[in-house]
C-alpha cells in the first residue's frame, strides 16, 4: 500500500494568494515595513493563521548576513543568581526567531575573553555579558567588531551598552534598615576585595554607619566570596573574634545563606539573637528559615531589558534601556532591638 504523500508547507507565495495580495506586500508586513490598509493587513494575517504559515527565521536571517545567534557570557552557570538573569534573557528572545550560546567565563579575565573570541568565531550576532572580570576598555575593544551588552559596568557607545546597578546604595539601604531597628553592632560578611560589586556594597556599609555617627569596627567586616560556604566560614570567624554584634549585612543572599547555617548549629536564634540581610532576593529566599530580609535586584528583568537592548543595536537602532532601582525586602530575619 502506497504511503498517503505529506502536504507540503505552506509559502510565503500561497499566502500571498489566499490574502490577495503580492508576496512582497506579504515579506514586508512581516518585517515590520509594509505601509498597508489595515484591511489588507489583516487578511494577509489571516492568512498565515489559517495556513500554519511559519517563515523561515533562519533564511530570513541568513539573506541580511546574520547568523540569527546571541552569545551570552555567564560566570557560573550553577549560581541562581545568573539562572534567574537567563531566565529573563530567554524570555526576551521569545518570537524573535533567535536562539542563545551560553558560555562560562569563570569569574576569570582571560578565560572570559577567551569565550567571547569563541563567539566572535561563530559569527553570533551580538553578545551579552553577564558580570565579569573584564575591564571596560576590552569590551569597547570586542564591541568594535559585535555589539555587545553587559551587566555590571557603565558603559554607551553606538555598540556597546552597559547596565549597572547601585550596589552602594543598596547595601546603605540594607545597613540603614538595620540601625532603624536599634542595632550599633553590625557586622559585615563582604564579598571579594577584587570585585567593584563587594567594593561597592562595602562603601555603603561604611556610609551607613558613618551617617548613624557609627564607628566602624574592622573586627566586624570578614570577607567571603559569594557563596554559601564561605558564608558559613566568616561568621563563624566572627564569632571567633569575641566581640559582640547584633546583626549581619552579608554581601549577597548566598552568604547570607551560609551564614544562616552556622548560627543554627550554634544555636543562635535568627533574629531573636541576631538579625541577618542579604543582598540579591534570589527565588529561594522567601522559603529560608525564616524569610530572609535583602535587598532586591531585578535579576529578571535585567535579562530581558538587556536582551532588547542588544536587539535594537544589531537592528541598527540606539542602544538603550533602564532596569528598576534596588530595594529593600524586609522578610522575618530582622528586628527590633528592644
Amino acid at each position: 500500500m502506497a504511503d498517503t504523500p505529506r502536504s507540503s508547507p505552506s509559502t510565503l507565495l500561497d499566502v500571498a494568494r489566499r490574502a490577495g495580495v503580492s508576496p512582497s506586500t506579504v515579506s514586508r508586513i512581516l518585517n515590520g515595513t509594509a505601509k498597508v490598509s489595515d484591511d489588507k493587513r489583516r487578511a494577509v494575517l489571516t492568512a498565515i493563521d489559517d495556513m500554519k504559515f511559519a517563515p523561515n527565521q533562519m533564511a530570513q536571517g541568513l539573506k541580511k548576513g546574520r547568523s540569527m545567534t546571541i552569545g551570552i557570557v555567564v560566570q557560573d552557570i550553577s549560581s541562581p543568581f545568573f539562572d534567574e538573569t537567563l531566565r529573563g534573557v530567554d524570555d526576551g528572545l521569545k518570537g524573535t526567531g533567535y536562539a542563545s550560546v551560553i558560555v562560562s567565563g569563570h569569574w576569570n579575565a582571560e578565560e572570559e575573553a577567551d569565550r567571547i573570541r569563541l563567539l566572535l568565531a561563530r559569527k553570533v550576532d551580538g553578545i551579552i555579558l553577564l558580570s565579569g572580570r573584564i575591564d571596560d576598555d576590552t569590551v569597547l575593544s570586542f564591541a568594535g567588531q559585535r555589539p555587545i551588552v553587559s551587566t555590571g559596568r557603565a558603559i554607551k557607545t553606538r555598540t556597546a551598552l552597559g547596565f549597572k546597578m547601585d550596589n552602594e546604595y543598596g547595601a546603605y539601604l540594607a545597613v540603614r534598615h538595620l540601625i532603624e531597628l536599634g542595632h550599633r553592632h553590625i557586622a559585615f560578611i563582604s564579598g571579594p576585595t577584587n570585585n567593584t560589586d563587594a567594593a561597592d556594597r562595602l562603601a555603603g556599609y561604611t556610609r551607613a554607619l558613618h551617617e548613624a555617627g557609627i564607628a566602624v569596627d574592622a573586627r566586624l567586616i570578614v570577607e567571603g566570596n559569594f557563596h554559601e560556604a564561605s558564608g558559613m566560614l566568616a561568621m563563624n570567624r566572627l564569632f571567633d573574634t569575641g566581640q559582640p554584634f547584633t546583626a549581619v549585612f552579608a554581601a549577597n543572599d548566598l552568604s547570607a545563606y551560609g551564614a544562616r547555617l552556622a548560627l543554627y548549629r550554634k544555636g543562635v536564634r535568627v533574629p531573636d539573637d541576631i538579625s541577618l540581610v542579604g543582598f540579591d532576593d534570589l527565588p529561594g529566599s522567601a522559603y529560608t528559615t525564616p524569610p530572609l530580609t535583602t535587598i532586591r535586584q531585578p535579576l529578571y528583568d535585567i535579562g530581558r531589558i538587556a536582551t532588547h537592548a542588544l536587539l535594537r543595536v544589531i537592528n541598527g537602532e540606539e542602544a538603550r534601556g533602564e532596569v528598576p532601582p534596588l530595594e529593600l525586602i524586609v522578610r522575618e530575619t530582622t528586628r527590633r532591638l528592644r
